[in-house]
C-alpha cells in the first residue's frame, strides 16, 4: 500500500486535478491519496476569518470570490450542473458561511480551526468526485472522524491509539482499492474540527503510513525533489538524490518548506521511505528520504526562514540568573504557543529569534515587559547553512546586517536583515 500526498499547488486549477488523475493511473497499488486545500485557499480562508472580525462586508465579498473560484474549477471538470457534487459543495459553503458570520466561538484559535478546515473538505470532495467520474473508483474518508486529537487548536496532538483503531476500520483494502482523504485536519471528541499545524498535510500522510504499515510515502511537489536551496531566493540550486531521516529533520526544523517538521518521526519509527517527486515531471526520480548513513553530496544546504522577530530581554536591575530566567521565559513562550528558532544568552541578556506571529508576538512582548526591559526587531530572516564553508557563508551574507551568528560542527545560523 502506498500513501500519496498532493499539496495545494498541484490542484490549484482543473488542469491540476486532471494531472493528479494521470499520475494515479500509472500506479496499480492500493493507494491512500491525501489532498490539501486547492491553491492558496488556506491563506484566503485566514484572510476571510480576520475580515469576519474586523470588516464583515469585505469578508463577505472575499467569501463569494472563494466560492466562485471553487465552482469555476467544478464547471471545468463537470458538464452536469445538477450532479451530487454541486449540492454537497453548496451545503458545505453554507456551513462555512454560518461559521464565519453567524456563530460565536470561545477563542480565535478554536474559530480558526473550524473555518480553515473547510479548505480540505472542499478540495477532496471535488477531486474524489472527478476521479470517480473517470472510473478511478475511490472512497472519500472524512479524516476528522479518524484522526482524533486533543483540543490544542491550530496545533492539535493526535491520540495515536484511538486513531489507529479508527484508521484500521476506515481504510479496509479488502473492500476498496483507493481512498481519498484530507491532510492537515483532525477532530476533537466533541465533533469540533482541529488542525495539525500549518502545512500539516505531509504529517497526515506520514501518520497514515505508520498506522497502516505503508510501503512508502510519495509527496508530490512543484520541484524535482529536495534542493539544496529554495530557487525563489538562491541561484544555481542542486537536487539532493538521497537524504537521511536525521538530515531531513534538521532541514525541516529550521524552515525548509519541502517537508513539514513533524513528518519524519512516524516514518523513521517504521523505516518507511519518503519520496519527494514532481507533479510537473512525474517521471523524475525525485529525492528519497530514508535510513542513510552519509550526506548525499558534499555541498552546503541553505534554508531561509522569513518574517522573523528578534526579541532581547534585559533584567531591570542588571541581575540575571540564566537558569531561573530561562524557565520563566519558556513558560511565557509556552503560554503564547510560540516556538523558538534560535536562542542566545549573555551575562545579562537573553535573545530569542521567533516566527513573527503578529497578534501572538505582540502579546508575548507585552508579557515580557512586565518583568524585563525588552528590545525587538522585526522583518528579519533566519538563514541556516548545513555543511557550511567559509566561502558559502561569505556568498550569502555579504552586504547583509547580521544580528546574531552561531556555528556548530555542521550548521551555521545567521539572523540577518
Amino acid at each position: 500500500m502506498l500513501v500519496f500526498k498532493f499539496g495545494g499547488a498541484s490542484v490549484k486549477d482543473s488542469n491540476g486535478v486532471k494531472n493528479l488523475l494521470n499520475i494515479i493511473n500509472t500506479f496499480k497499488d492500493n493507494i491512500i491519496i491525501v489532498v490539501s486545500a486547492l491553491g492558496k485557499t488556506t491563506n484566503k480562508l485566514e484572510e476571510i476569518l480576520n475580515l469576519s472580525i474586523e470588516n464583515i462586508e469585505q469578508g463577505k465579498e472575499k467569501f463569494e470570490l472563494l466560492k466562485a473560484y471553487h465552482f469555476d474549477i467544478v464547471k471545468d471538470l463537470f458538464s452536469d450542473l445538477n450532479n451530487q457534487l454541486y449540492k454537497e459543495l453548496k451545503s458545505e459553503f453554507a456551513n462555512l458561511n454560518d461559521e464565519l458570520f453567524e456563530k460565536k466561538h470561545d477563542s480565535y484559535d478554536l474559530k480558526y480551526d473550524q473555518i480553515v478546515s473547510f479548505g480540505e473538505i472542499f478540495s477532496t470532495l471535488i477531486v474524489s468526485a472527478f476521479l470517480n467520474s473517470k472510473q478511478l473508483t475511490n472512497k472519500w474518508v472524512d479524516i476528522r472522524k479518524v484522526f482524533i486529537t486533543d483540543d490544542t487548536f491550530r496545533n492539535a496532538k493526535i491520540d495515536m491509539n484511538l486513531t489507529k483503531t479508527k484508521a484500521d476500520a476506515s481504510f479496509d483494502f479488502k473492500n476498496d482499492k483507493t481512498y481519498l482523504t484530507q491532510g492537515f485536519i483532525g477532530g476533537f471528541k466533541n465533533g469540533l474540527a482541529t488542525t495539525l499545524g500549518r502545512e500539516g498535510s505531509d504529517y497526515t500522510a506520514a501518520v497514515l503510513a505508520n498506522l497502516l504499515n505503508a510501503e512508502k510515502v510519495i509527496v508530490w511537489k512543484d520541484v524535482d525533489g529536495i534542493l539544496n536551496a529554495d530557487p525563489q531566493y538562491f541561484e544555481a540550486t542542486e537536487k539532493l538524490d538521497r537524504v537521511s531521516y536525521q538530515e531531513a529533520v534538521e532541514l525541516a526544523y529550521f524552515g525548509a518548506k519541502v517537508i513539514h517538521p513533524k513528518t519524519i518521526k512516524p516514518l523513521h519509527n517504521k523505516n518507511i521511505p519518503l519520496y519527494v517527486r514532481s507533479f510537473i515531471n512525474p517521471e523524475g526520480t525525485g529525492t528519497e528520504i530514508g535510513c542513510f548513513k552519509q550526506y548525499d553530496k558534499d555541498i552546503p544546504v541553505f534554508v531561509l526562514k522569513k518574517d522573523q522577530m528578534l526579541i532581547s530581554l534585559f533584567p531591570k536591575d542588571l541581575s540575571f540568573a540564566i537558569e531561573d530566567e530561562l524557565s520563566k521565559v519558556f513558560k511565557y513562550l509556552s503560554e503564547h504557543r510560540i516556538n523558538v528558532n534560535l536562542i542566545q544568552n549573555s551575562a545579562i541578556s537573553i535573545s530569542l529569534c521567533i516566527d513573527n506571529a503578529n497578534r501572538k508576538s505582540k502579546q508575548l512582548i507585552e508579557r515580557f515587559k512586565e518583568d524585563y526591559k525588552v528590545l525587538y526587531n522585526d522583518q528579519l530572516e533566519l538563514l541556516t547553512i548545513r555543511h557550511y564553508s567559509d566561502q558559502a557563508i561569505e556568498k550569502v551574507t555579504k552586504g547583509r546586517k547580521i544580528y546574531i551568528e552561531q556555528r556548530s560542527r555542521h550548521t551555521a545560523h545567521f539572523v540577518i536583515k
